[in-house]
């Protein structure tokens, strides 16, 4: 079980602080929720205690743990068919783990510079570059600026 102000990330999501635990009334039980504060995009989720091991929540890395994650993505072979390429990328960033979703950022930046990017991956982008970004600011304890800042510098 997580505690009030520890760093955790939530997939799709990124990471975040947990500012309080709360008890709710569901169906006429008592269960327990985390309210999650995100800090890139100023988002509150409040994230079911019982559930959070199967959503796959997990403490966000720590400085000397994630430059090596995000710089450890490498270009991978993407499938031409759209559908197929957005099906992979998605299942890349459910799976909560920084590294992949850096893979998908930086796939998608390369196919941005080749031939342009469709709304949805664009979407896509946007929201792997949030997630990546939310854990830069808790696990460095930097600025939003600053962390976009590494993160060009990374994928340059």
């Amino acid at each position: 079980m997580y505690q009030k102000g520890d760093n955790i990330v939530y997939p799709l999501y990124g990471a975040g602080v947990i500012e309080d635990i709360e008890e709710k009334d569901v169906d006429g039980e008592l269960q327990t929720y985390y309210v999650l504060n995100i800090p890139v995009g100023n988002l509150k989720i409040m994230i079911s205690a019982a559930k959070a091991e199967s959503q796959k929540v997990r403490h966000v890395h720590g400085k000397d743990e994630i430059m090596g994650l995000i710089s450890g993505a490498e270009e991978t072979i993407m499938p031409d068919n759209w559908n197929q390429r957005y099906k992979e990328n998605m299942e890349r960033i459910k799976s909560g783990e920084v590294e992949q979703v850096a893979v998908v950022f930086y796939n998608l930046l390369l196919r941005e510079r080749e031939r342009g990017l469709s709304t949805a991956e664009k979407k896509m982008m946007t929201t792997a570059k949030q997630i990546i970004l939310s854990e830069l600011i808790l696990s460095l304890d930097v600025e939003k600026t600053e962390a976009e800042d590494i993160l060009d510098k990374t994928f340059g």
